[in-house]
């Protein structure tokens, strides 16, 4: 069932259960209060008529009351103090009788309905008494048919029949609408999701009310962009990663048939098979990347944490690297704090620092410098490696954490990257529950930022 129907079905039977319920009560009340004032009048009428016969009871005021009800729709009927009838509008039939020989225990002066029923009765009564000081005169019975108080019934029972007609078709018709205008955009997301699942992303839904519905348009419509972005970044993994694979690999086929020749000289087979051989560490070393990505996104690397002096650590980071900086005459220069404690995973963390250092290294000149700094502030460990290399483009500077992203488009492979030493980087460093930023203008240097907060009582993460 379509949920427009589902919807439309169940606003339909709330409403009608509502409507119902009200115009069930208000005919109830209608129909009560109508029959109430009929039987009030009639007890005023036979107030009036005791009224009267009080002040002058002589047989022409009992003959002219009865002349005056005979014009009317009411009939009534006078009693004296004995029970004898004394005067009537009309014959009096089984009926009134019926009615007059209820016997009544306490009449007050305002008079007392006798019949109040509509229902399977004739008559409506009412009785009043004819009091002259503390002696009872008679009695003023009132009677009206109730024929003309079933025929106002029965006409405002086809008005509430044509008021709730009304209402159910404006209801039916309020529905159709409400229900299309609150589904639709339902619709339209089921078949944005439908494309999503079948691999399309180009969804475009629109922009709706900041309600439910509008949110839900809103996540959806995010979830498309970002796999749409994820598509694309996948493709053009893809297609980096085949490019960086198809060039080792077509080096080492080209040079290792070149390197079978027979007739070839022993030196310059030597040298194919030198270059085969870098091309090789070249490709375990593109694939050992990737195996390390790889692990990452399936969270099945660890980081095992220790709580060590960050001095001595750095210092042998900075032993090792030096003598690289100084073969191509750049300055390498290191600062901390000492008693600087912090807890790392050493292992890791060599690797970050290492592939910054490697960075630096790669684009920077002769005679600059390269500084390492590492302090201690508001409980975080900062560490920054700033150098006064060639610099990074600013349009450049949000894609360089991306995997297989190079500055340089050339793919130089003078520099040897691949694009994947930033990425991991990066993973690294959010692994240790840390932030890694970038500064960089061309020409002037890049410094790469790292801030670690302290994560109490943890000896070992995984991520």
């Amino acid at each position: 069932m379509k949920i427009s129907l589902k919807f439309g079905l169940w606003f339909f039977v709330c409403i009608l259960i509502i409507e119902t319920s009200s115009m069930l009560y208000l005919h109830r009340h209608v129909i009560e209060s109508r029959a109430l004032q009929e039987l009030n009048s009639l007890k005023s009428r036979g107030n009036s008529h005791r009224d009267v016969l009080e002040i002058s009871s002589d047989p022409s005021t009992l003959h002219h009351i009865a002349l005056m009800e005979s014009k009317t729709d009411t009939e009534v009927v006078i009693k004296d103090s004995d029970g004898k009838f004394v005067e009537s509008s009309g014959p009096i039939d089984q009926s009134m009788k019926k009615i007059m020989n209820q016997p009544i225990k306490k009449l007050p002066r305002n008079g007392l309905i006798l019949q109040p029923q509509l229902k399977g009765e004739r008559y409506i009564a009412t009785v009043s008494p004819i009091n002259t000081g503390s002696e009872n005169k008679g009695l003023v019975y009132m009677f009206k048919t109730t024929d003309q108080v079933q025929t106002m019934i029965s006409q405002l029972n086809h008005h509430f029949l044509y008021a709730s007609l009304i209402i159910l078709f404006l209801m039916l018709v309020t529905i159709f609408f409400l229900s299309r205008s609150l589904t639709k955009p339902l619709i339209v997301m089921k078949e944005a999701t439908e494309k999503l699942s079948k691999g399309d992303f180009s969804v475009s839904l629109p922009n709706l009310s900041k309600d439910e519905i509008g949110e839900l348009s809103r996540s959806i419509q995010t979830l498309a962009n970002d796999l749409n972005h994820l598509k694309k970044e996948r493709n053009e993994f893809l297609a980096s990663v085949s490019h960086e694979l198809r060039t080792p690999l077509t080096y080492i086929k080209g040079y290792s048939d070149i390197g079978r020749r027979p007739m070839l000289d022993e030196q310059e087979r030597i040298n194919y098979f030198n270059i085969i051989h870098e091309e090789s560490e070249h490709l375990g070393q593109l694939v050992k990347e990737l195996f390390e990505l790889a692990r990452m996104d399936q969270n099945t690397f660890s980081i095992d944490k220790e709580r060590i002096l960050i001095g001595p650590f750095l210092q042998t980071i900075f032993e090792r690297v030096l003598p690289a900086f100084k073969d191509k005459g750049i300055i390498l220069e290191f600062t901390y704090e000492d008693d600087l404690f912090f807890s790392i995973d050493p292992k890791r963390f060599e690797q970050v620092l290492v592939n910054l250092l490697d960075n630096s290294l790669k684009y920077s000149n002769k005679n600059t410098t390269t500084q390492i700094n590492a302090f201690k502030k508001d409980g975080s460990l900062h560490l920054t490696i700033k150098d006064e290399g060639i610099g990074i483009p600013k349009e450049e500077l949000p894609f360089v954490f991306e995997r297989l992203y190079r500055v340089e488009k050339s793919r130089s492979r003078a520099t040897g990257g691949f694009g994947l030493g930033l990425a991991i980087v990066k993973e690294i460093v959010e692994a240790h529950s840390g932030e890694i930023s970038i500064e960089s203008k061309v020409g002037e240097g890049t410094c790469f930022k790292i801030v670690l907060k302290e994560q109490k009582d943890e000896n070992r993460f995984t991520s």
